[in-house]
């Protein structure tokens, strides 16, 4: 085979997360023959608590809605609420491997340690001592598995840990606890922090804008792919009225005014925070400017003693598998066409390796059609894979949406998720392919409709 030809051989598939099972349906869909293979000893990937390195706590929920966040033809269970919890979406996800005979394809408690392109294709090595040889490489092993810990002058002589080993408030119990990070779970953790702690206090470095889970009683990202669509400039004018009419001005909170408009840094889908802090079960501090012993100092001169810091502050995306110099990457983020496709190596592929505002999980069916496509694409040669390459090698869509994404690392591939889905449009229709329409997975379910109902 030519140099980054898929050929007729094997795809290697890295995590059996919700990446990893999107993309083996999608190559089932299109019959390719793949391997799977997945370190831990279940599917569910980071929503597996059990799963070591898993970042998720007790109290953690979906910050995107049942109805924007399921599997193509596989709607979450009616009974489930708007924003599941994270037992409930590990047991939708193993429901819907179950539907789809999925299991049967991963291998388990098989990581893979070592990935190197050879020649026409891949040597992958795997934690049972194994060697074999693939076309393709897809990486779907998740970005949330590395943390990223602040460095601050001075030394903290209490404990100080990630977020991502914090598993229950009742680690707070008589204990005075700052919270760094207003991302989602920082927010979360402080609201436990609130309930349990001795004292509790949050750190943020800017202001943000928080988006509460309903609008009208319905769910905020149901609300707005409901219509109506407005232009970007528009509806960030009245989605923040909206906010602002709602909840007031951040400030009233003790908080800082964003410096930044409403969707130009990641949404904060979180009110319980405001609550607290208008009934003083958390004190609301800037940035920190150094540490001395347990004292911490902020920026705004004020300090105080704490036991406990949880930094949530964020991950470092690592493909530990593979070299990095594999991929090109940008902002600590790899560059990819479409966050998917590497514009240098024919052969290498990835799927959750974005950010974006909206529910992306529903997204990974679509963008798991494309690569089983484009593989197909490219091993059928001819026409149409000129087509797919020639796309990849030269399309540079603007997916911003129109909005100014604020200038951190977090944001340097982000994308905005309406500008996602109508580019998706655009590549099936320039390809030739076509959508996901309803039932299109019918003749792979392997246990029925009733799979999911034990979800």
């Amino acid at each position: 085979m030519a140099d980054g030809e898929a050929g007729s051989g094997k795809v290697c598939v890295v995590g059996a997360g919700p990446a990893g099972m999107a993309i083996a349906r999608a190559l089932i869909a299109q019959e390719i023959d793949f391997d799977i293979f997945e370190r831990h000893h279940d599917v569910g990937g980071l929503w597996d608590q059990t799963n070591p390195g898993s970042p998720v706590y007790d109290s953690a929920h979906f910050i995107s809605s049942k109805t924007q966040s399921h599997y193509h033809d596989f709607p979450m269970p009616d009974h489930y609420p708007d924003y599941p919890s994270h037992r409930q979406i590990l047991a939708y996800m193993r429901g819907f491997a179950d539907a789809y005979g999925l299991r049967e394809r991963i291998r388990f408690d098989v990581g893979v340690t070592s990935a190197v392109r050879d020649g026409d294709g891949w040597t992958v090595e795997t934690s049972d001592g194994r060697t074999g040889r693939y076309a393709a490489l897809i990486c779907a092993t998740g970005t949330n598995w590395s943390p990223a810990m602040p460095a601050y002058p001075g030394e903290f002589t209490g404990e100080m840990r990630h977020s991502h080993s914090y598993r229950s408030m009742s680690e707070f119990a008589g204990k005075r606890v700052l919270v760094i990070g207003a991302g989602n779970s920082g927010v979360d953790i402080a609201c436990d922090a609130a309930q349990s702690a001795a004292h509790a206090a949050i750190s943020m470095r800017r202001g943000y804008h928080f988006v509460p889970k309903h609008i009208f009683g319905t769910p905020s990202d149901e609300f707005a792919a409901s219509g109506p669509h407005l232009p970007m400039w528009l509806t960030q004018k009245v989605f923040a009225a909206l906010i602002q009419l709602l909840h007031g001005k951040p400030s009233r909170y003790g908080l800082q005014e964003p410096d930044h408009r409403l969707f130009e840094t990641h949404p904060i889908m979180n009110t319980q925070l405001l609550h607290h802090l208008a009934h003083g079960d958390i004190e609301p501090k800037p940035d920190v400017e150094r540490f001395e012993g347990r004292t911490v100092h902020f920026k705004d001169g004020t300090a105080e003693e704490f036991d406990l810091i949880l930094c949530a502050t964020g991950y470092t995306w690592v493909i530990p598998y593979l070299a990095a110099e594999r991929f090109k990457w940008k902002g600590g983020r790899p560059d990819l066409y479409m966050n998917l496709f590497s514009r240098e190596d024919r052969s290498l592929y990835a799927l959750g390796y974005m950010e974006t505002n909206g529910g992306a999980y529903k997204l990974f069916d679509e963008m798991a059609d494309l690569i089983a496509r484009t593989i197909a694409a490219r091993r059928q040669g001819g026409t149409a894979a000129a087509a797919v390459d020639r796309l990849i090698r030269e399309d540079s869509p603007d997916l911003s949406g129109g909005i100014q994404f604020v200038g951190s690392a977090r944001h340097s591939t982000y994308v905005e998720i309406s500008a996602y889905r109508k580019h998706m449009d655009n590549v099936r229709k320039r390809l030739g392919w076509p959508g996901l329409k309803d039932g299109v997975y019918d003749r792979l379910r392997a246990t029925g409709a009733d799979a999911r109902a034990a979800a």
